[in-house]
């Protein structure tokens, strides 16, 4: 049977076109103001409801709405009034907004908006008192957080309707500077179209993305000037990559290592690396899972996705930092070929695995993976990302990822990066006393800890043996790859998670100004 990825399918999806605008009430369609907390109106909205005899006030207090952020009522607007619509947009307190908060009510405007039968919304950005956020800053995150939510993934989808297909084609922005707010945005468009394209690949099937067609995936990125550079099963062999080769002999589809550089600063700055797990398909090997949901393995190289991802806008963006990237490839299949329980592998380092469980695979590929990046590029400091464990799940659910640190330096910013960027970390301890978890009879580690016990920190302790005294952070983003539940600036499906965080932390800390 041909993949998917050989045959030709139609999109529906059509971008949502973005646009900023001086404010005007002579707009039509769906006409959007702000509410501040208690129902207090923004300017605009004072104004609008002044012009329809306090429609707007009535409303606010025949209602359960009391502005809180991210709340959505939409009215019928009277006849003296362009738009065919009114929609009251909640902010919270002035004193509260910030980027993610502004993203989130966004976000939540769309998902109200989206399948409305409204083609055409205009969302009015006034400056407000006590607020910390410039009018041009918010219309810039406004439009940011809607081209997040208005993402869709339906190139597959041949039967739904054009009358049950999404409506809404354009978003205005209006604010008293949108020449300035037009300059803000435009960075921030490059990281929403870079999180797109992550969630584009997590999303596919995994009869479409493998490791080599994840690699022509990645392959675009050399027309934004990122060095792109592919290692197969020969030189993998050769530089004695034991672990990810053990790993991808139960499947047909070979293994890549994926490099990726961008070199945005002076050639004298040592790189920062980002690494990323990218298990196309995990069945669990050998030790195979079990249970209904399986077919989330398609979500394994999340990790990954999210490191291609993360340089597409480092790149796009043209971060004045030098960036490597390197993505460990493979599946993890059952065959008569396939690595069994019990048997040892040579990682890159020299060090012998015992692998007890080929369930635990992330691991194994990230070990020659970490070892081959501080190895060869000497970063000044390595984070890895990886749909690891379901221990992490199990300790911090879907809300938080998991984050491991040789480096209390590093982990600090990483946190900041997450709360700024609603990507939200959480630290874990990385304690000595954890190493014998992982302490092997006949080889120098093996991959798995003990059963039910810390299963997420004997991960990261074991991943710690690769990277030498490189600073380091280990970021287990299980649950965080594919959601279940519409988030205010991620639609159900995959997430796109660690490609904002990563480009927070080096904007924030890395770039020469």
């Amino acid at each position: 049977m041909a993949d998917l990825l050989n045959m030709k399918h139609a999109s529906f999806k059509k971008p949502l076109t973005i646009a900023f605008s001086e404010i005007t009430l002579k707009k039509k369609d769906a006409l959007v103001v702000g509410v501040l907390e208690d129902g207090k109106l923004t300017p605009t909205a004072a104004e609008v409801n002044i012009k329809t005899d306090g429609i707007l006030a009535r409303a606010v207090s025949a209602s359960r709405f009391k502005g809180a952020n991210a709340e959505v009522i939409e009215l019928l607007a009277p006849h003296n009034i362009s738009a065919s619509r009114i929609v009251l947009l909640g902010l919270g307190k002035p004193e509260t907004i910030t980027e993610t908060t502004v993203q989130s009510a966004s976000g939540s405007l769309i998902g109200k908006l989206m399948f409305s039968g409204v083609k055409n919304i205009s969302v009015v950005i006034d400056p407000l008192e006590r607020a910390k956020m410039e009018a041009t800053s918010m219309a810039a995150h406004v439009a940011f957080g809607a081209q997040l939510r208005a993402y869709r993934f339906d190139r597959y989808d041949t039967k739904t309707p054009p009358d049950k297909r999404p409506s809404l084609e354009e978003l205005t922005v209006m604010v008293a500077d949108p020449e300035n707010s037009e300059r803000k945005f435009a960075s921030l468009e490059k990281v929403a179209q870079a999180v797109c394209f992550t969630r584009d690949m997590v999303n596919e099937p995994a009869n479409v993305i493998y490791p080599e067609s994840m690699v022509k995936r990645a392959q675009h990125l050399m027309k934004l000037g990122v060095k792109v550079e592919v290692l197969g099963v020969e030189e993998m062999t050769k530089l004695s990559m034991g672990a990810i080769l053990g790993v991808a002999k139960g499947s047909v589809r070979e293994p890549q290592l994926l490099i990726l550089q961008w070199n945005g600063a002076s050639k004298n700055i040592k790189p920062a690396a980002f690494v990323g797990k990218g298990i196309t398909f995990d069945t669990g090997g050998i030790s195979l899972k079990s249970g209904s949901d399986v077919w989330r393995m398609k979500g394994d190289m999340g990790g990954a996705a999210a490191v291609i991802g993360a340089l597409k806008a480092l790149a796009a963006r043209k971060a004045k930092a030098n960036i490597v990237g390197v993505a460990a490839l493979s599946e993890n299949m059952p065959s008569g070929t396939a690595q069994r329980p019990g048997d040892i592998v040579t990682s890159m380092s020299g060090q012998t695995v015992e692998v007890v469980n080929t369930d635990a695979e992330g691991r194994l590929v990230l070990a020659d993976a970490l070892w081959y990046t501080q190895d060869r590029f000497r970063p000044q400091f390595m984070v890895d990302l990886a749909t690891l464990t379901g221990a992490k799940v199990t300790a911090l659910g879907f809300e938080y990822a998991a984050l491991f640190s040789n480096d209390e330096d590093l982990a600090s910013k990483l946190v900041d990066a997450g709360r700024e960027e609603d990507e939200k970390l959480w630290r874990m301890p990385l304690d000595e006393a954890y190493d014998k978890y992982i302490d092997s009879d006949i080889a120098d580690v093996k991959n798995v800890g003990i059963a039910r016990n810390a299963g997420s920190i004997a991960a990261a302790k074991f991943l710690q043996r690769f990277v030498n005294d490189v600073p380091w952070a280990h970021i287990d983003m299980a649950g965080n790859a594919i959601i279940d539940k519409d988030r205010p600036t991620v639609p159900k499906g995959a997430w796109g998670f660690g490609v904002r965080l990563l480009n927070r932390l080096i904007a924030d800390n890395l770039e020469q100004k």
